[in-house]
């Protein structure tokens, strides 16, 4: 059944896969839209469908809140049940490469001739036309190409990926938002409209500040690796024990740091005066700095500058960020009941509304699980829905 919350109200077709789409929609349901996730017919899909294992924890995470419907689009009988649910539908969301959904017949321009209020997002690698537009677009590909690879990593060691597919991961972000400014716009015009956004698009305004020393002071960034590229000193230091992060840039949280760590001499030495000395001379401080900090246990030295107001933490793995006792308070993972594998953990939303939370409430379902219970509210009968599966319609 459709969930509960401020997007209850919203009907969201799912056309998604892998991960930018999936993220996108992701949002949408955790706040409560009733999404139905279209997939193909296990016995008409070829090997294992994209996206990885259904049972395997990514899946999981980012398939959880929707309803799930078979229909193999490359059928005319299934386009027609597709279309029957477009014409009291609020919102579709794929990631097609943009030539496929015009030979699918489901593109925008087709859709909204049945539903003028239809809300259409498109997530591509490269955007809908342009002379990349019919690549195949991939993560790592939009970080190379959107400069994140050029400045991630040790100075000199050559391009680095990101830990995290953050093209990805943005781009479902971006075309949520705009999903919900185009609903926002709907209330005035009464139409819908198509919301479209890349990876490569995506990746560049995430690059910010580093692309804007570019754009205005046509300064060409570099690899800074654990340092900040511009406020030094900020980066990882060692401890007795290990690393932590610290962040003592600007002048009055120099002279903090530098009395919490009992070290008059960093903070009277000319070299180290200012911001731009600092930078300037950021190999030798990072240097300086270690002396001092490898004098306490990582603990030890986060207590010392806590106190002091410095800004500062450890450095966790992933199973320690989820011991920390704030990420705990703040909720960062989401408790979840499948009905065969018992009790999971999916990660939460991050953004909390005072009156009106998100709920993750229904696990991933299991393909087509509710194709059944859709087609008989469009009004289909059982005879219909065996003829649909015996010819690998649904």
């Amino acid at each position: 059944m459709p969930g509960t919350g401020p997007l209850a109200r919203f009907k969201v077709l799912d056309l998604t896969r892998v991960r930018a789409g999936p993220t996108c929609v992701r949002q949408l349901a955790d706040w409560g839209a009733d999404v139905i996730k279209i997939e193909m017919p296990p016995s008409a899909e070829d090997g294992e469908g994209m996206g990885g294992p259904r049972h395997g924890p990514d899946f999981w995470n980012l398939h959880r809140n929707k309803r799930s419907m078979t229909l193999n689009l490359k059928e005319p009988d299934a386009v027609a049940i597709f279309k029957a649910l477009v014409a009291d539908a609020d919102v579709v969301v794929e990631n097609y490469r943009p030539d496929v959904k015009h030979r699918l017949g489901v593109d925008y321009e087709t859709l909204r001739k049945i539903n003028k209020r239809l809300v259409y997002a498109s997530i591509s690698g490269f955007g809908q036309d342009g002379p990349y537009a019919l690549l195949p677009g991939f993560d790592q590909v939009a970080q190379g190409m959107g400069g994140l690879m050029s400045i991630t990593g040790l100075p000199g060691q050559g391009p680095v990926r990101v830990g995290i597919p953050v093209a990805d991961l943005t781009a479902g972000i971006f075309a949520a938002m705009g999903v919900l400014v185009a609903l926002l716009e709907r209330e005035t015009s009464g139409e819908g409209q198509w919301v479209q956004t890349s990876l490569l698009q995506s990746q560049i305004a995430m690059l910010d500040f580093q692309a804007a020393r570019w754009l205005v002071s046509k300064e060409v960034p570099g690899q800074a690796g654990n340092d900040h590229p511009t406020s030094i000193p900020t980066g990882v230091f060692p401890t007795k024990d290990g690393h932590i992060n610290i962040a003592a840039s600007g002048q009055h949280i120099w002279k903090r740091f530098c009395a919490a760590m009992d070290a008059r001499a960093l903070f009277d030495n000319p070299a180290y005066k200012t911001d731009a000395d600092r930078s300037k001379n950021r190999k030798q401080l990072n240097a300086d700095i270690a002396g001092y900090s490898c004098r306490y246990s990582s603990a030890e030295l986060i207590e010392r500058l806590n106190k002091a107001s410095v800004p500062c933490g450890p450095i966790y793995s992933i199973d320690q960020v989820f011991a920390d006792p704030q990420v705990k308070h703040v909720g960062a993972a989401a408790p979840l009941r499948h009905p065969s594998k018992g009790d999971v953990a999916v990660v939460d939303q991050a953004v909390r509304l005072s009156r009106t939370p998100s709920v993750i409430d229904r696990p991933t379902p299991e393909c087509g699980e509710h194709t059944d219970a859709i087609l008989r509210g469009l009004g289909y009968d059982d005879a219909r829905i065996a003829d649909l599966r015996k010819r690998k319609v649904v």
